[in-house]
C-alpha cells in the first residue's frame, strides 16, 4: 500500500482525496519510484477541473524525484538505487510512490538535489524549448515574458537574461514587481493596467518584440498581438485566466503576418533522448548558477488541495512541492 491524492471527478479542489492505493510490482518497461519531492503545477489544476480530460477516477501530478526501488522486465538503463526525476507524460507523480514507464525518466546528476529537480524540471524543460526551439532567444533581443515572478517565468527570465536578452515580464500582482526584477525583467509591467501592450511598443521604439511568451491565455492573449513585430511569434503555452477565445487567421495578416503556436513539452520531449537532453540543458544552466530556482512553498502530500488553491489564486511564487 502507498498513500497517494485520487479523485473521482472533476472540480474544485475539494475533490481531491488523500487514500491508500495499491501498488503493484512495476511492469515491463517501468520502474517504481520512491517519491522524495513532487512539483505542482497549473497543469495539474487544468487536469483536476477538466479542462484537459483524464480518464477518471485518477492519480494526479506529472512531476517528482525520488528514488529507483524496483525495475520491471526488460529495464536495463536504471537499476534500484537510481536517483530518478519525471515531469512530463505521466500521470500519479502526487503519490509516496509509483509505476514510472522508463521512456518518461531522467537521471539526475549529482549537485541537483530532489527538491531543486522537481521544483525545476517541468518548469525548465518548459523554458528550455520556449527560449532554446521554438524562439531561440539572441543576445540583444527584447522579448515579452507573462507572469515573471510565476513558476516557469523565474526560471524562463533568469535563463533570457543569461542568454543576453532584455526582457520585459509582466506581473497583475504590484507585490510581485521587485521580485520580477531581481529575476532578471529589465521593465515590468501589470497587464490589469489598460494599454499595457503599448507600453511595449514604448519601450522597443515602436518596432515591438520577436516573440511574447504567454502563459496566462484568454486575458493577454489580443493585447500580445499587439506587442508583436511583423513576422513576430506568440507562443501561448497556458490558459491561467482561461482558455483563448477563437479567432480568425486572417487577424495574424493584419497584424503583421504573425505566428502563433500552442506547445506542450510532451511534443519537445518525445523521445528518452530528446527527454535526457533538455533536463542536461536546463542541468547545466542550473549548475553553473546563471539559473537558481526558489522553493518558496513547500506542503505535506496530504495537503494537495490547498497547495493548488494557492498556486490558482496567484499567491504563490517561484516553485511549489509536496512533501511526501
Amino acid at each position: 500500500m502507498t498513500k497517494a491524492i485520487r479523485f473521482e471527478k472533476t472540480g474544485g479542489s475539494d475533490v481531491l482525496q488523500y487514500v491508500d492505493v495499491d501498488l503493484p510490482p512495476p511492469g515491463p518497461g517501468q520502474v517504481r519510484v520512491r517519491n522524495t519531492a513532487i512539483g505542482v503545477n497549473f497543469i495539474d489544476t487544468y487536469q483536476r477541473t477538466g479542462l484537459y480530460k483524464l480518464p477518471l477516477p485518477s492519480g494526479l501530478g506529472s512531476e517528482a524525484a525520488g528514488i529507483v526501488e524496483a525495475v520491471g522486465e526488460g529495464v536495463s538503463r536504471f537499476k534500484p538505487g537510481d536517483r530518478v526525476g519525471y515531469a512530463s507524460g505521466f500521470v500519479g507523480a502526487y503519490a509516496q510512490a509509483a509505476n514510472v514507464p522508463t521512456a518518461r525518466l531522467m537521471k539526475l546528476p549529482e549537485g541537483i538535489s530532489d527538491e531543486i529537480a522537481a521544483a525545476a524540471m517541468l518548469k525548465g524543460m518548459t523554458a528550455q524549448y520556449l527560449l532554446r526551439r521554438i524562439h531561440p532567444v539572441q543576445a540583444g533581443e527584447t522579448i515579452v515574458f507573462h507572469a515573471a515572478a510565476g513558476g516557469v517565468g523565474q526560471i524562463a527570465v533568469q535563463w533570457a537574461k543569461h542568454l543576453g536578452a532584455t526582457i520585459i515580464g509582466t506581473t497583475t500582482s504590484p507585490s510581485k514587481v521587485e521580485q520580477c526584477k531581481a529575476n532578471g525583467c529589465a521593465h515590468v509591467l501589470n497587464t490589469h493596467d489598460a494599454g499595457w501592450e503599448k507600453k511595449v511598443r514604448e519601450i522597443t521604439g515602436g518596432a515591438g518584440v520577436p516573440v511574447v511568451y504567454d502563459s496566462i491565455g484568454k486575458d493577454t492573449f489580443l493585447a500580445g498581438l499587439d506587442c508583436l513585430r511583423p513576422r513576430g511569434i506568440m507562443v501561448t503555452y497556458g490558459n491561467a485566466s482561461g482558455p483563448v477565445d477563437p479567432f480568425s487567421p486572417a487577424l495574424l495578416a493584419q497584424k503583421g503576418s504573425l505566428f502563433v503556436t500552442r506547445p506542450i513539452l510532451g511534443h519537445y520531449t518525445s523521445t528518452p533522448e530528446e527527454l535526457q537532453q533538455t533536463a542536461d540543458d536546463l542541468f547545466a544552466v542550473l549548475a553553473s548558477g546563471a539559473v537558481k530556482v526558489a522553493i518558496n512553498h513547500r506542503y505535506a502530500l496530504k495537503d494537495a488541495a490547498k497547495a493548488q488553491d494557492e498556486l490558482v489564486a496567484n499567491r504563490t511564487t517561484g516553485a511549489t512541492i509536496l512533501i511526501p
